[in-house]
């Protein structure tokens, strides 16, 4: 049975894997418009890529997706970060798991988690098509046709997989050909939208801030249920950026905002403490240093580039002094640091790191990654309509799904 394998991105490249290690005689052909495998795997992560997480606990770990958590179930139980762990480890990828519960390759070089496939693929019969881009493909029988530029005669399949990706990182090679793959093939593609991107603003003083980081704060949109997510975040030249960012932003992905309808947000960078709280800290430090510019005092409590900001923004005079703030001042400061106000007018072209949306997962069997309506068309990673936050879930969710349709194939090839 000839299976060929569309995409040799993380989900594709642990398709062919996983399949190649169930049965060692496979007849795979991977399929790849770029020159060499895994170019987005490789630079994940600032080029270190984020492997998968840390978190054991696969309930907790379903909670990191805002889409497809549930369809993902099945194949995160059999493929859960630990199995993933054990899996590079064994093919000669030491990693590590770092305080956030990011876990890298201990060499810190996303090649090297490429670097496994390869050398998987190097002892086995698998035959890799570099540089060669898909342009159609069609039902054939009870097979499959695939159609590549600048060749007359299409390559046959038996067993057809779609790993292509979604919309992100464009330079990559994800430029969303595989939604037309599965539309053609009989598949609904659910509305498209970035995700996993910074927010740049109306306001222009971040860029005052730019670079300046916090390991906590709550970020909420001013939209609906007014959602928010908690974790570290940075001021940059046009915005906002970060973990904690890039998690609402993907939770918010179908919002539509612009410099007409901005998107409302608040941070609040003090999260652990309550607005009366902070403005006593903010009265017992003014009352201690009487004689120094206010400005000055509240670099005790937030940057001093922050405070200088905050002083502005809460209508504070640059040249009073901590012996002036009274108790209403105090107020504002407190309020305006925990509710930062923030008009979000554009995603951060270019930054996004997944597309939310995707092939309808309903028309997915979760077991198997088989679609329910065409028999021998499997698929798997961001070109379902799944998608997780920023912290190795993207990539796990690739990992789980490209093993499950592996195994899955490697089964239908021996019953």
């Amino acid at each position: 049975m000839k299976t060929i394998i569309i995409g040799a991105g993380a989900a594709g490249l642990m398709t062919a894997a996983a399949l190649l290690e169930a049965n060692p005689q496979a007849d795979v052909t991977l399929v790849e418009r770029n020159n060499g495998l895994g170019k987005k795997v490789i630079i994940s992560g600032g080029g270190r890529c984020n492997v998968t997480t840390g978190i054991r606990d696969v309930r907790t770990l379903l909670t990191k997706y805002p889409r497809g958590n549930k369809f993902l179930s099945k194949a995160m139980y059999a493929f859960p970060p630990e199995a993933v762990y054990d899996w590079f480890e064994a093919h000669g990828v030491p990693l590590k798991t770092e305080k956030d519960l990011r876990v890298f390759p201990q060499s810190n070089d996303g090649k090297d988690v490429v670097g496994a496939f390869e050398r998987l693929f190097a002892s086995r019969q698998v035959r890799i098509l570099l540089n060669t881009a898909v342009v159609r493909v069609a039902r054939a029988g009870e097979g499959f046709e695939v159609f590549v530029k600048n060749q007359d005669a299409p390559l046959q399949a038996d067993c057809l997989v779609l790993t292509t990706g979604g919309q992100a990182y464009r330079h990559t090679g994800s430029t969303g050909d595989g939604y037309a793959f599965a539309q053609a093939l009989g598949h609904t593609i659910t509305p498209l939208a970035p995700s996993l991107n910074a927010f740049f603003t109306r306001e222009t003083w971040p860029a005052e801030l730019s670079g300046l980081s916090f390991e906590k704060a709550t970020i909420t949109a001013l939209r609906g249920k007014h959602p928010s997510f908690t974790g570290p975040f940075l001021f940059t030249h046009k915005g906002v950026s970060g973990p904690a960012v890039f998690a609402l932003s993907s939770i918010v992905a179908f919002e539509r905002y612009d410099a007409i309808q901005p998107l409302e947000i608040t941070i609040d960078l003090f999260p652990d403490e309550s607005v009366e709280v902070l403005r006593s800290r903010i009265e017992a430090v003014c009352s201690t240093e009487t004689k120094k510019l206010a400005m000055n005092v509240l670099g005790s409590i937030v940057p001093k580039s922050l405070a200088v900001v905050l002083c502005r923004e809460a209508q504070l005079a640059s040249d009073k002094r901590a012996g002036e703030v009274h108790k209403k001042d105090a107020e504002r400061l407190a309020a305006w640091l925990k509710a930062i106000p923030l008009n979000v007018i554009q995603r951060g072209a270019g930054d996004e790191f997944v597309t939310a949306g995707g092939v309808a997962t309903a028309e997915v069997d979760p077991a198997t990654m088989e679609s329910k309506i065409c028999p021998g068309l499997y698929l798997a990673g961001e070109i379902l309509d799944v998608d997780g936050f920023t912290g190795g879930f993207n990539l796990q969710a690739s990992w789980a799904a490209g093993h499950l349709a592996g195994e899955s194939i490697a089964s239908s090839e021996r019953s």
